[in-house]
């Protein structure tokens, strides 16, 4: 059986919906959104560690396995198949990167359209009312700023952890080349 409304009263929300109903007042619905979208640029960047950690070692692995089993290393042809396997693998590697920069772009200007329609909201709530109240917009400007501060906020994050991702692809690809001419030797020695 679920929540009971009387008529007239304010809806009854469920218990596991509040959270979302204090986020919408307190920074409207722009605020929702950017929790959205930070959800999914936190779980494009867990499922990159869990790539990296699980799925690109052991697809390395295996690459470096099927390059020293080759008995042609020195061709031009061999060379030119090594170097588009390790590009190929870090291609994969790489691949949500620009989904990543994208929301990262994005928050600070989620966070910036909720700050304008909230200072709208005030300034037309001052326009109603024909009051200056200094404290009721004092509230509403407060109110208009959290959608920017998180936005930015998650940009920030997001930001970090690209910034930090690229770095790891940039030592990968260094490191993959290094390994590649490494199995090739240790199977000459």
């Amino acid at each position: 059986m679920g929540p009971i409304a009387l008529p007239g009263a304010r809806a009854v929300i469920p218990l596991w919906l509040e959270p979302l109903e204090r986020l919408v007042e307190a920074g409207g619905a722009v605020l929702v959104v950017i929790a959205l979208v930070a959800m999914l640029l936190f779980s494009l960047a867990l499922e990159r560690v869990w790539y990296f950690r699980i799925t690109y070692r052991r697809a390395r692995r295996a690459l470096i396995d099927r390059w020293a089993a080759r008995q042609d290393h020195l061709s031009w042809s061999a060379l030119t198949l090594r170097e588009a396997w390790a590009r190929e693998l870090i291609g994969r590697l790489r691949r949500p990167l620009p989904w990543l920069r994208l929301l990262v772009a994005l928050c600070p200007l989620l966070g910036l359209l909720g700050t304008v329609t909230g200072m709208i909201a005030v300034f037309d709530s001052l326009a109603m009312t024909d009051t200056s109240q200094a404290r009721a917009m004092a509230d509403g400007v407060a109110r208009a700023t959290l959608p920017t501060l998180t936005g930015m906020a998650v940009a920030v994050v997001g930001l970090l952890f690209t910034s930090r991702l690229e770095h790891i692809i940039r030592r990968e690809d260094q490191r993959l080349h290094d390994r590649l001419a490494r199995a090739v030797e240790d199977n000459d020695a």
